[in-house]
């Protein structure tokens, strides 16, 4: 299901959201986190739909799941970085491996948000992707130190 949505802000000054989860009740829950900082511009409940909505609405990011009907996230992220889309990638997903984050970051994800962490990562994670750096949950940050860890 797509939806496009109106919000009466200037798009010029607050940055344009497209929200992408299987989900309809997560993105309500989603919207309402979101909805004082920055316009929504647009929801989809798949992959598919997602890419076509990027093309018709141009958002400045894509909060995208990674599990999803008829195209998952990643392979959404691939599309757009192959269309050399211009919107930031934030991945809002329950998925913790570590690979799903490797997976994510090398399809050009500028954020990865653990679902638990909605609250108090999601919109510092945008607005870092929006800065051009990259956001990762703390707690996927601290499991990937300890592999690294010297003995």
């Amino acid at each position: 299901m797509l939806a496009a949505l109106k919000n009466d802000r200037s798009p010029s000054t607050v940055p344009r959201i497209l929200l992408v989860d299987d989900e309809q009740e997560f993105l309500r829950t989603v919207t309402l986190q979101l909805e004082d900082e920055f316009e929504i511009v647009g929801t989809s409940t798949d992959g598919a739909g997602a890419v076509a909505l990027v093309a018709k609405l141009s958002p400045d990011v894509v909060v995208l799941d990674i599990s999803m009907p008829t195209t998952n996230g990643i392979e959404v992220a691939l599309c757009l970085g192959q269309r050399s889309c211009r919107a930031r990638v934030v991945f809002l997903t329950a998925h913790d491996d570590p690979d799903f984050v490797q997976a994510a970051l090398h399809a050009g994800a500028a954020g990865y948000v653990l679902k638990p962490r909605l609250v108090t990562d999601l919109i510092p994670a945008i607005r870092i992707a929006l800065s051009g750096d990259v956001f990762i949950s703390p707690p996927l940050r601290e499991a990937e130190r300890q592999p690294h860890a010297s003995a």
